[in-house]
């Protein structure tokens, strides 16, 4: 680095809280001492790993109205923030409008930089680095947390992962900008419009994952019309001629490859424009809840804990392999359950002809649905624990392995009725109604509890919490005093991966049998402009801002709608190749038909 760190003053006459610190109620002084005392002092340049013990920052404690300081507010000088973009990674956009990883060295070269232009960068980036720089913190000497005997620490080991596990920390949470939300929150769904989501404004204030996410959601709708458009008078004029859906498959099958390579062009050239196309991928740090015996890491010789591979694949293969297994054959199960109550709702229709045994259809089919999304939300719990205790090191393993097991479940428990019905009972009519039924249910079960919910509870809160705040009498600021305590209780947004896995579904029902209920799309449609409007409430109004996470692309997600695009090709060449009207094509040679079916593959 050229300049050096001890020029780096920790005063700023303007402190300006970015990051909210929440300890333990009693926690004890000696740590709470020791603790910031790291997290201010200072810098030394003796190399990368001496630099890594200190961090630089502002800390201001926080006092509550019945005298507890537990809770602190960490900022950091402009100079200090400069210097941790550099330390990061950060890439911005020069003054010949190319990209380039930043340099304090190199800063007046960069676009819209001045040394008093304190929003050159976004807020969403400094609280990333202060979260770097917290989050990098390490044991130097110490053995144990101070005040904690029972807290071990090592050398190299993160001091905030171990207060974390210890309990010691609660809770390390970015503040809400007041007025940069209020911003975002009227250009973004304060008023209903017909027009694109802000997604710089959405980036620079929630940074990249955030940001990419709705830009997928936003494309994927838009991607949809065409389909919704041709579904309608398909819908409307071929109603009850279940076997005229081959021009529609047909589309089908095109569309779903072609909207993942467009989207992969759209996503690089969002990520390209916001920088983190090119930023270099930081060295991974183990998760916080990866344990073992202390060892040396054969690639950064530091001593941290490691854990036999061999055990991690015995947990795997002996354990979590067959109990996913016996989750598919449960779900199974459950589906042929569903299959008998059709039959019997069915045949007492045909007893009774009556409006009532004509609603009496479509019974099973809700009450499959429901059961499903239960099924799916216990399933999730577990697959945490398992994949949890493999104890994976890194934590994009982790959530491979996660993505993995929800993934396969989900696919069986939701498209397994839907494939039998068409493969194996060859019965259009209760494909279209089960697919109907499944996608409708899914997606009011879906707003209901993600956003609709939890809107209702922090609202709740909220106005308990703002009672109590007026009643209180403290020399402290009290709009940052009330700011703080209601953000503290807010819900924590835990990342994009339920968001991801609904569309993920949802890209399943349309791809996969939409030509037998051409208006799946259409609903689809209808759905992801509502959840639109109930995401971005949720982020804005429900849940803690998350700290930003600069990313290239929407990672392994990419993968999965593309091996979902791939079983939608499968299924709808097999669909076509069913069709009367194919079939009589080849009505002498049906070993003609599938070599014909399997080259359109």
């Amino acid at each position: 680095m050229a300049e050096s760190w001890s020029f780096l003053d920790t005063f700023e006459p303007n402190f300006r809280p970015l990051v909210v610190i929440e300890l333990a109620k009693g926690t004890k002084e000696e740590t709470i001492e020791w603790f910031t005392k790291r997290i201010v002092d200072k810098k030394t340049n003796g190399g990368e790993y001496s630099m890594i013990f200190c961090a630089q920052l502002l800390v201001k404690p926080l006092v509550m109205e019945n005298g507890d300081k537990n809770i602190y507010l960490v900022g950091a000088s402009h100079l200090r923030l400069l210097l941790g973009a550099e330390t990061v990674g950060l890439v911005k956009e020069c003054n010949d409008n190319s990209m380039r990883t930043f340099t304090y060295s190199s800063r007046k070269t960069f676009k819209d930089f001045a040394d008093d232009n304190h929003n050159f960068l976004t807020m969403a980036e400094c609280q990333y680095i202060i979260k770097h720089e917290l989050e990098n913190l390490r044991a130097k000497d110490e053995k144990i947390i101070p005040g904690y005997p029972q807290a071990k620490l090592y050398p190299g080991k993160s001091i905030v992962r171990r207060l974390l596990t210890s309990g010691i920390l609660v809770q390390i949470f970015p503040l809400h900008d007041r007025e940069e939300l209020k911003k975002l929150r009227h250009s973004w769904y304060g008023r209903v419009k017909v027009g694109y989501q802000p997604l710089d404004e959405i980036r620079c204030y929630f940074g990249e994952t955030i940001a990419l996410y709705f830009g997928f959601l936003e494309y994927f709708t838009f991607a949809l019309i065409p389909m919704a458009v041709i579904g309608i008078p398909y819908y409307v004029f071929a109603w009850e001629d279940y076997d005229k859906y081959v021009m529609f498959a047909t589309f089908n099958l095109l569309w779903s490859t072609v909207i993942l390579e467009v989207w992969k062009r759209i996503c690089a050239l969002m990520t390209y424009r916001w920088g983190t196309l090119l930023m270099k991928r930081q060295f991974e740090e183990p998760r916080p809840g990866f344990h073992g015996v202390l060892g040396i890491n054969p690639i950064t010789g530091r001593e941290e804990p490691v854990y036999s591979s061999i055990k991690r694949q015995i947990r795997i293969y002996l354990v979590s392999l067959p109990f996913v297994c016996l989750c598919l054959y449960f779900s199974l199960y459950v589906m042929m359950i569903y299959f008998d109550l059709e039959q019997w709702a069915l045949d007492y229709h045909e007893e009774n002809q009556s409006n009532f045994s004509n609603l009496m259809l479509f019974v099973p089919s809700i009450i499959y649905a429901v059961v499903i999304e239960i099924m799916n939300r216990i399933y999730r719990y577990a697959a945490e624990f398992l994949t949890s205790w493999e104890n994976h090191r890194l934590e994009s393993s982790y959530q491979n392995h996660l993505i993995l097991k929800v993934l396969v479940f989900n696919f069986l428990n939701c498209f397994a009725s839907l494939f039998y019905i068409a493969f194996v009972l060859f019965d259009m009519k209760l494909l279209r109604q089960s697919l109907a039924t499944l996608l409708i249910t899914s997606q009011i079960l879906n707003q209901f509890a993600e956003s609709l919910l939890p809107y209702w509870l922090q609202k709740r809160h909220k106005k308990r919490m703002k009672k109590r705040m007026c009643s209180l009498k403290t020399d402290t600021d009290l709009s940052l005093v009330e700011q703080v305590n209601l953000e503290k209780e807010m819900g924590t947004y835990y990342g994009t991966f339920d968001d991801y896995l609904e569309l993920f579904l949802q890209f399943g029902y349309v791809s996969l049998f939409s030509c037998v209920y051409p208006l799946a799309a259409v609903f689809a449609v209808l759905n992801n402009i509502t959840e639109i409007y109930s995401d971005a409430l949720k982020m804005c109004r429900v849940y803690k801002r998350p700290f930003a996470e600069p990313t290239a692309n929407i990672g392994v997600w990419q993968l999965a709608f593309e091996t979902m695009s791939v079983i939608s090709v499968v299924t709808n060449c097999i669909l076509i190749g069913m069709s009367p009207q194919v079939n009589a094509l080849f009505a002498d040679s049906k070993t003609d038909l599938i070599l014909t079916v399997a080259l359109v593959e």
